[in-house]
């Protein structure tokens, strides 16, 4: 096969790009001859990790309206009824005379409608304070969700797209050693050569259908990783696209670039984290403060003896007034708080500082491995078209009788190895430009 080919259906498999823009939803919809875009944008779309993320999402923004709904006013409805088996009976002492009264009705009921208006909580106020900050948490971890989907489904495309091209390859080999066996047998059937050339072809041709087999085999299972990946259905047909337009230079990395540790999503939403801490203490001074409130309410009160005509006539009462608590002594259950809450502060600023150290590591491993992986694979390219000269110079020299059997085998393996290596080299390549886009933090979505 023609390296050059080769190299543009592996290297532009739409190759991902730094802003992987989502489509209409694909929920439904065949994946047929899908490139690495379309592909990613499904999983966006399907993956229930992703799913869960943006439903998470949503949950915590039911959350924060249900903090805050403590801003509006209250209003509850009481209804009540009471039969007094017993009447309360006082004595009454008048000019030296004793007589008991009996006070009230056998019957009472009362409706009452109150409204409560919270002027003063700190509860509240760290409601509002923190609600910025989890709409910011919730919409980072669903972020995070996504970068990481779109690795690890572009690894997945590279690698069935990687054995796809070695599944060819070997299929050319094949193709190859059929053809040198049945040239063996036929000059052993006419006494040019033993029996052991043909043998060897054999052993060969054998050994490059098992490869084959066994390819097409895990070609299966990574089609499946794949699907489950993008939350694609196991019974559907999934096939994949190549963009043949790709060049080369689509592989390559600008290792000059700075590290900035905000473009790091886990880095930003340990800051976000950190500001929720720092509202949490905030909160806990505040619950020095009062609380203050007020209310208005309208009952409607029924009195009777007799319950047929109790709601004959009702007795109506209105209150309006305020309401002021102020904490003064909890047993010092505050100060305890503010300070566990200073501590946890502290705790996340450690956690900042060894996420600092932890995401500089993974940067200088993935551009490690990055430099190491581009060199590899320029070393297996130019391997790659020194073992198509040697192999075609020692098959012309078999031809003619100069080199044995063993020699052309031995330089057909080196062509197929060079080529698979080549192969091989190429995904190692593609993976360690995606760790070096996630370690940079220049992977991004825009819906």
């Amino acid at each position: 096969m023609n390296l050059n080919k080769i190299t543009f259906l592996l290297l532009m498999a739409g190759l991902l790009p730094a802003s992987v823009f989502a489509q209409a939803d694909s929920t439904g919809l065949d994946l047929t001859n899908a490139n690495l875009s379309q592909v990613i944008n499904y999983a966006l779309k399907n993956k229930p990790g992703v799913k869960q993320a943006l439903i998470d999402q949503e949950i915590g923004e039911r959350d924060i309206k249900s903090a805050l709904s403590g801003w509006l006013p209250q209003i509850n409805a009481d209804a009540n009824f009471n039969h007094n088996l017993k009447q309360q009976v006082n004595a009454l002492t008048t000019n030296g005379e004793t007589s008991y009264i009996t006070f009230g009705t056998k019957n009472t009921s009362a409706l009452t409608l109150q409204a409560d208006q919270q002027f003063l909580n700190a509860g509240l106020i760290q409601a509002s304070k923190s609600a910025k900050y989890y709409r910011q948490q919730y919409s980072q971890t669903a972020e995070n969700v996504k970068i990481n989907t779109i690795v690890e489904v572009s690894k997945a495309f590279y690698d069935i797209l990687t054995s796809q091209e070695q599944f060819k390859i070997i299929a050319e080999n094949i193709a190859r050693l059929e053809k040198q066996f049945r040239d063996a047998k036929a000059q052993y059937e006419v006494g040019l050569v033993d029996k052991t050339d043909y043998q060897r072809a054999q052993i060969s041709l054998s050994n490059s259908k098992a490869d084959q087999k066994r390819t097409q085999e895990l070609l299966k299972y990574k089609y499946a990783y794949l699907k489950s990946l993008i939350g694609y259905k196991p019974e559907k047909d999934l096939s994949l696209a190549f963009n043949n337009e790709a060049m080369e230079q689509n592989v390559l990395v600008d290792t000059a670039q700075v590290l900035n540790h905000q473009n790091r999503i886990e880095y930003r939403l340990l800051q976000t984290q950190r500001e929720l801490q720092h509202i949490s203490t905030s909160y806990n001074k505040l619950a020095y403060m009062p609380k203050l409130s007020g209310f208005v309410n309208y009952s409607w009160n029924y009195m009777a003896n007799d319950f047929s005509k109790l709601y004959d006539q009702s007795f109506p009462g209105a209150i309006v007034g305020l309401k002021l608590n102020i904490p003064i002594f909890q047993g010092g259950k505050r100060t305890q708080e503010i300070r566990k809450s200073q501590l946890l502060e502290k705790r996340i600023d450690l956690d900042l500082e060894n996420s600092k150290n932890q995401i500089n590591s993974q940067y200088e491993q993935a551009m490690a491995t990055y430099k190491a992986s581009l060199n590899d694979w320029r070393t297996a390219h130019g391997n790659v078209d020194i073992s198509k000269q040697v192999y075609g110079t020692i098959k012309l020299q078999y031809d003619e009788g100069i080199k044995t059997y063993l020699d052309l085998m031995t330089a057909e393996s080196d062509l197929r190895t060079a080529q698979l290596n080549y192969l091989n080299a190429l995904y190692t390549l593609l993976s360690a430009k995606l760790d070096v886009q996630q370690a940079l933090g220049t992977i991004t979505i825009t819906q």
